[in-house]
């Protein structure tokens, strides 16, 4: 544990160059991450410290959750989990989903977190690729689980469930039944998947708690710093900063919880619960953006994008508004952050980042497998990365390849080091013999006043392959119509080079995953709806 600290503590206080040069990972033999560092040092050395907050809910203390989790641990215990046994955990923004997590890490459980938007059958799929032997979830939810040997908790009263609350009765004292090896299974995470059934990631005891000393150093987080991040629960993203990132540097955790999302309501939390670090998918700062964003106040120091790539448009009226640079960072389920716009270095719209402490990245040629500065993003496995997964529960073969991790992102790196998302290897295409990026069109889409969202994608032509399409969703205010269109266009070819014009548009809601990611095949493959194309608008 004493490396652990004083890798979190170099990092607290170094620079980007000297953290690159200088950092190295702890690798404890033993390591719980909720015992020997919640308990023992944050509970221990800052108890009266808010460590969770939910806005007219719940506000727990580093101490008070400390005691709490250890009630929780102690109660499981007795209805029969044990170490290495895999507890699906369904809850929402609400205090047991941390004071569970934190239970089960200390039990030495696995965890597989879940999104209350399942349905029936993707938990029945879940529990039976899982392996799970416990449940817990919210009793309005009970419903939507069937038959099978597993062990049922409810928050709340569900019939033929176990309650939750009568942990509240369980002793605060917690004794381990043995250390807990580094090296353990701790996490067990499904992924979204654009393209493909979800796979199943393994983290361990180390793998997350201290590969997210990267993420800390990313954000910037500090000791006392107040931290929000939009992202809901189920999500790997929800886990990088809600609770170890923050919790490393010993910062609150502050949840936004809305039944319905308002980005009036964000901005005033923002506000009135005095945050210093906010943390947003690109989806919400695009909603944020719609607001009149100078009129709002606000006391954050620094504000990171992440989850899908961040649209230079977005970051520049954000900086008009607020004086602000959003920074934008890359990981994924299967890591912590390996790239990032790191506090006090120069931000490039548009580009990602460079790599971060603990991280060497290389850019390998999609079809030849050579270095160089554009292609697949891969991370080398000697040495391997600590916030690298273990890999997937059905086999690793194709991702853990020719000695590299293959993340199946695209990117491109410039002479400084920085290094700008093309797309998924999926996603890039060719139009007229050109490589086209989906996401620097969308970028420039974006800027046009009556877009809110756009994705593009190839759409087969006879003289040359492909050429763009994008289905656009529109701003409040605009509808969809030829005058629309027609001045969509016209954005495109004053901004873009002829090859990679768009060439055709349709209107309408844009497809995604359950964790909100555009679904880009998915539009690849639906029937045509009322397009329109440039040649018929534009002469």
């Amino acid at each position: 544990m004493s490396d652990f600290r004083a890798a979190r503590d170099f990092l607290l206080h170094a620079d980007y160059d000297t953290a690159r040069s200088d950092f190295r990972w702890p690798e404890p033999a033993e390591f719980n991450w909720a015992l020997d560092w919640f308990d023992e040092v944050l509970a221990a050395e800052t108890p009266d410290a808010i460590a969770l907050k939910i806005p007219g809910k719940v506000a727990y203390t580093f101490a008070e959750l400390s005691v709490r989790s250890n009630r929780v641990a102690n109660w499981l215990h007795e209805q029969g989990v044990r170490r290495g046994d895999r507890v699906l955990l369904m809850l929402g923004n609400q205090a047991e989903l941390w004071e569970s997590l934190l239970a089960a890490m200390k039990l030495g459980a696995v965890i597989i977190p879940a999104t209350t938007l399942l349905t029936a059958k993707d938990i029945t799929e879940r529990i039976e690729r899982g392996g799970v032997s416990h449940v817990i979830a919210n009793a309005a939810d009970a419903s939507r689980f069937g038959g099978g040997p597993y062990t049922r908790i409810a928050v709340g009263d569900a019939y033929g469930w176990l309650s939750y609350h009568d942990s509240t009765r369980a002793a605060e004292h917690f004794v381990p039944d043995g250390p807990t090896r580094a090296g353990d299974t701790l996490l067990l995470y499904f992924t979204s998947g654009t393209t493909s059934a979800p796979k199943l990631v393994e983290h361990t005891h180390a793998s997350y708690p201290v590969g997210h000393l990267s993420t800390m150093f990313w954000i910037g987080l500090r000791p006392g710093d107040v931290h929000l991040n939009v992202s809901s629960p189920g999500w790997a993203k929800h886990a990088w900063s809600n609770v170890f990132a923050p919790w490393n540097a010993g910062a609150t955790v502050l949840i936004h919880d809305y039944q319905r999302f308002s980005a009036t309501e964000l901005l005033r939390v923002l506000r009135d619960e005095r945050v210093t670090t906010f943390c947003a998918p690109p989806t919400v700062w695009r909603m944020l953006i719609q607001e009149d964003l100078a009129s709002w106040k606000l006391p954050l120091r620094t504000a990171v994008a992440a989850g899908e790539p961040l649209n230079p448009e977005i970051i520049d009226q954000v900086a008009k508004a607020w004086g602000l640079t959003i920074r934008d960072g890359y990981g994924q389920t299967e890591t912590t952050a390996q790239i990032g716009n790191v506090p006090g270095e120069p931000v490039r719209p548009g580009s990602m980042g460079k790599p971060l402490p603990g991280y060497e990245v290389v850019l390998l040629d999609v079809e030849t497998g050579e270095p160089g500065d554009d292609g697949e993003i891969c991370l080398p496995l000697d040495p391997r990365p600590m916030g690298l997964m273990s890999g997937y529960i059905a086999g690793s073969g194709e991702a853990m390849r020719d000695g590299h991790y293959h993340t199946g992102d695209v990117a491109s790196r410039d002479a400084d080091g920085y290094i700008t998302y093309v797309g998924r290897t999926d996603d890039v295409f060719k139009a007229s013999d050109y490589r086209i990026s989906p996401f620097e069109l969308e970028s420039v889409l974006l800027e046009h006043e009556a877009v809110a969202e756009a994705a593009v994608v190839p759409d087969p032509d006879p003289l040359r392959l492909a050429v763009p399409k994008a289905y656009v969703t529109l701003a409040p205010g605009f509808e969809p119509g030829e005058a629309t269109a027609r001045s969509i266009f016209e954005h495109s070819r004053r901004e873009l080079a002829p090859f990679k014009r768009l060439r055709r548009l349709e209107f309408g809601e844009l497809p995604k995953t359950i964790s909100g990611k555009i679904r880009r095949g998915q539009l690849r493959d639906q029937p045509t709806g009322r397009e329109y194309r440039e040649e018929d608008l534009l002469k």
